[in-house]
C-alpha cells in the first residue's frame, strides 16, 4: 500500500481553527461523491495546528478528492500564498518542494 500523503504547511497568518473547518468542508463535500460510507471507511487526515499543517492520505480515491477539494478551498478562502502544498513519504519522512506554478509565467 502507498503510504505516501499530501503534506499542507501553512502560514503564521494563517488561523488553524478555520483550516480544519475548510478540511470537514472538504470532506463532507467527498462524501457527496463517493458516499458517506466510503468517505467513512478510506479517508485519512489530521491537523496539526502547532506544526501548522495538514495531512491527507493520498493512497485511495477518497484521499485524492478531499485533498483537490480542501487545496481549492483553500486557494479560494486564503490565496496560494498562505500555504505550501506537496506529496510527504512518511517513511522517507522527506517532501518534495512545494510550489504553486499556476499564474506565473
Amino acid at each position: 500500500m502507498d503510504e505516501q500523503e499530501y503534506r499542507f504547511q501553512f502560514s503564521d497568518r494563517v488561523d488553524m481553527p478555520g483550516v480544519e473547518e475548510t478540511l470537514l468542508m472538504a470532506v463532507i463535500s467527498a462524501e457527496g461523491v463517493h458516499g458517506r460510507a466510503r468517505v467513512w471507511l478510506d479517508a485519512r487526515f489530521d491537523t496539526n495546528p502547532v506544526e501548522r499543517t495538514c495531512t491527507i492520505s493520498a493512497d485511495n480515491e477518497v484521499g485524492q478528492t478531499i485533498a483537490r477539494i480542501f487545496t481549492e478551498m483553500l486557494t479560494l478562502e486564503l490565496g496560494e500564498a498562505a500555504f505550501k502544498v506537496g506529496r510527504y513519504d512518511p517513511l522517507c519522512r522527506c517532501q518534495p518542494a512545494a510550489k504553486s506554478d499556476r499564474g506565473s509565467k
